[in-house]
């Protein structure tokens, strides 16, 4: 039987969006940025294992799937663009060159982008979370 983790009821809220974002680009609680956000690959946990933050109230949607294809076809533009004019290869090697590597970049940036989107819904309080920011007295720790 494995342990459970103590919740916590001090821990440093991020300064700004920027730090909430690589939080939850890196997979983990936007709030005390410890917690493992998913429990299966894009499957957010209900409650945060570490500062008890409610997740089941999160709606990231096809959001994600829009940033991942997004940042895809914007790295993969000067790739393709150098294939051609670099290589003279035909139609088919193209085709057998990118579409590996456009899937596996878009499964690659499934996760992190959904973190992302769930770190941007706590910043702003949207579907159910609770804005909560930073004080500069206390240096951002929340007890």
């Amino acid at each position: 039987m494995t342990e459970r983790p103590e919740i916590r009821t001090s821990y440093a809220l991020p300064a700004n969006l920027g730090g909430t974002l690589l939080r939850g680009t890196r997979c983990r609680c936007p709030r005390c940025g410890d917690g493992k956000l998913f429990h299966a690959w894009l499957k957010p946990r209900d409650h945060c294992p570490v500062c008890a933050l409610d997740i089941s109230g999160q709606r990231a949607d096809d959001f994600p799937a829009y940033i991942a294809m997004f940042v895809t076809g914007h790295l993969l533009a000067p790739i393709i663009i150098a294939l051609v004019l670099d290589f003279d290869l035909s139609a088919g090697a193209l085709v057998a060159i990118i579409l590996p590597l456009a899937v596996a970049m878009m499964i690659a940036l499934l996760q992190p982008a959904k973190g992302a989107v769930i770190a941007l819904q706590w910043w702003n309080g949207m579907h159910g979370f609770r804005r909560e920011r930073a004080q500069d007295d206390d240096e951002g720790v929340l007890k």
